[in-house]
């Protein structure tokens, strides 16, 4: 499924269904830390019940599984329900292909509903009623975030060059350290109770950070057969020339915490 967007990449379609074989396969990075901020909060902990909206390939959901909780999981791409639904065999997780736009889970039905690496795709003035509806009243919407650091690490740096390259209009690059921005549109409806940023490194081999560059919005979910072999081949060009077989990556993570208000504009 085509989506377009004109605040990402200056309106030019993606479709995350193009590389959800990739992302199954090379997108599931993030260090136990990451996990960990979110359960030191109490949240997505055994009793609850836990919604993963962009869920993707389901990669919070499995991760937190052993927490305790009990997590549903939804996603625009019925490829990457398809790959979350593989990957999570046994496990008891419940997946659903749908925009979070049109969701309509009974009121109350979740203490957590989490969005890691997806919340600037919603439409917040939306999505902010629903999921505060579907919420029960102490329930908090968790915003997660990871991106590489080109600035600073020189391998992401060259990387995300080549994808320029390749794909100008891609917005994903040049990102810095900053909080997870929330819209006023959210904020109608919640709280900001909390929120924090830190630095990661992030281990990757050549194949995998190969991959996990492959995966990114700004390869394979846009850019043509052809242009994605040419990507492919200067990359993996660039990898054997600059990089051991083995290597870090510098990342920042971001959590944000939003409690449900107790009125909301209704």
């Amino acid at each position: 499924m085509d989506i377009k967007n004109d605040r990402i990449d200056h309106g030019k379609p993606f479709d995350w269904g193009r590389t959800s074989v990739d992302y199954a396969r090379y997108r599931d990075i993030y260090p136990d830390v990451f996990y960990q901020k979110i359960v030191d909060r109490g949240l997505c902990v055994a009793g609850q019940c836990c919604l993963d909206i962009g869920t993707g390939t389901g990669v919070l959901p499995r991760n937190m599984a052993r927490f305790g909780a009990k997590w549903t999981g939804i996603d625009i791409s019925l490829e990457q329900i398809e790959q979350a639904k593989r990957l999570s065999q046994g496990m008891n997780i419940s997946y659903n292909a749908i925009p979070c736009e049109e969701l309509s889970y009974p009121a109350g039905s979740f203490d957590v509903i989490t969005a890691c690496q997806c919340f600037w795709y919603f439409d917040h003035e939306r999505i902010s009623p629903i999921l505060h509806k579907m919420l029960k009243d102490d329930g908090r919407l968790v915003v997660l975030y990871m991106a590489w650091l080109p600035y600073e690490d020189e391998i992401a740096g060259k990387s995300e060059r080549i994808v320029l390259k390749y794909n100008p209009v891609w917005t994903g690059a040049g990102e810095t350290r900053h909080p997870i921005h929330v819209t006023k549109d959210v904020l109608d409806y919640f709280d900001l109770e909390e929120h924090e940023e830190y630095d990661l490194m992030v281990p990757f081999t050549r194949d995998s950070w190969h991959g996990r560059m492959r995966s990114c919005r700004g390869v394979g979910a846009s850019l043509n057969s052809k242009d994605i072999a040419l990507w492919d081949e200067e990359h993996r060009q660039m990898l054997q020339r600059e990089t051991p077989e083995e290597f870090e990556i510098l990342h920042y993570a971001a959590i944000t915490v939003l409690k449900k208000k107790e009125k909301n504009n209704d």
